[in-house]
């Protein structure tokens, strides 16, 4: 689980392809000591396992799936990665939960700044508007935004330039594909209220009957 504030960039120094998968090494934004073996970091938003540590550079296997369905396929030696380490017990939620399963990939539609301030839209998958309210929280690249707004699948951004220094975002261009994942808790309660989606009997009655409110 992880929260969406990124630690900092990491570097991509070597990939490898086999059986359909990729091997990526890194250097992290911090010693690559303390990181251990099976460790779980997000790389742009994917959630990967540590699989080898060799001095500064640490190591983790991409499968067929993850590359399918994220940006990850596309790196490039000394390419920028927003890095995140997993969340602690005793860590401060300062962004939103982020679970590091990236649910599909969004393009930059457009770009531009006012003063040191950058402003963008971003085009998403359209099953996955349902999930994004005005001012709501998304990670994109692994990173904690407020959505400005969504009309037609496209949502807007702020960004302010401490996060457009120390993340990719203040790399990213139009063209440009991003990781998405959408707030968890929506995904959730679409769930749990699947079953009566055809209904008519979800009243206050009922909320307070499976315990929404007293």
């Amino acid at each position: 689980m992880f929260t969406g504030i990124i630690e900092g960039l990491g570097e991509i120094r070597g990939l490898e392809r086999s059986g359909g998968g990729l091997k990526i090494r890194l250097i992290p934004p911090f010693s690559a000591q303390e990181l251990t073996l099976g460790e779980s970091v997000a790389v742009n938003g994917v959630c990967l396992t540590v699989t080898h540590i060799d001095g500064q550079t640490a190591t983790f296997d991409i499968s067929p799936e993850t590359i399918s369905r994220t940006t990850l396929g596309g790196l490039k030696p000394g390419d920028r990665v927003n890095v995140e380490r997993a969340l602690r017990a005793s860590d401060r939620l300062g962004g939103h939960i982020v679970s590091g399963h990236v649910d599909g990939v969004g393009r930059v539609l457009s770009r531009r700044s006012q003063g040191d301030f950058l402003f963008y839209e971003v085009q998403i998958p359209s099953e996955l508007s349902r999930y994004v309210i005005q001012k709501g929280s998304i990670a994109i690249d692994g990173i904690s935004l407020t959505v400005n707004d969504i009309r037609d699948h496209r949502l807007s951004l702020a960004i302010i330039p401490h996060t457009a220094s120390l993340t990719t975002i203040g790399y990213r261009q139009p063209g440009d594909l991003v990781n998405i994942e959408v707030d968890i808790i929506g995904k959730y309660i679409e769930k749990l209220l699947s079953p009566w989606k055809n209904s008519t009997a979800i009243d206050q009655e009922f909320l307070k009957q499976h315990g929404f409110f007293d």
